[in-house]
């Protein structure tokens, strides 16, 4: 038989320390999501600068007559490294937590996700790797970002 393990928690409940050491620096389970996102906004913002920069140089990588959108391949990369510079932009607002960074984040990458669904017939496993980054990314901004201004 083993002995019991002392409780060290006072009676009021759980310490500070026990706190941040379950949940981390944010409080909750929940406001963990917005750290979550940001850092998604900003790892497909830089993922989209170096697809968008392969494009303009027309890097092998691309295909040389991409059946996409805009008018030809160095147009659509220009958009796509435009995309990912906003992109940075808002993972920064996200980080400072600001509310309207927050929702400018959720228009990228939308944006995002239907420029990537458009390339899907190019490039179908990364193009939809990048639209799944993106709906996880709008899920933590929307559903856990309002709970974020709530407590802050």
């Amino acid at each position: 038989m083993t002995a019991p393990i002392a409780d060290t928690r006072q009676a009021g409940g759980a310490s500070a320390a026990d706190m941040a050491h379950e949940y981390g620096p944010y409080g909750s389970s929940d406001q963990s999501w917005i750290p979550f996102a940001g850092t998604i906004i900003a790892l497909v913002g830089c993922m989209n600068l170096v697809y968008g920069l392969a494009a303009v140089r027309h890097s092998k990588v691309l295909p040389r007559h991409p059946e996409v959108v805009l008018s030809n391949l160095k147009t659509y990369g220009w958009v796509v490294i435009a995309l990912g510079v906003l992109q940075i932009v808002a993972a920064l607002g996200v980080f400072a937590r600001n509310q309207a960074a927050r929702w400018f984040g959720v228009a990228v990458l939308f944006v995002n996700a239907l420029g990537h669904l458009s390339f899907a017939s190019g490039y179908p496993i990364w193009s939809l790797t990048i639209v799944a980054l993106d709906l996880l990314a709008i899920y933590g901004l929307v559903v856990h970002g309002s709970r974020s201004a709530q407590t802050t």
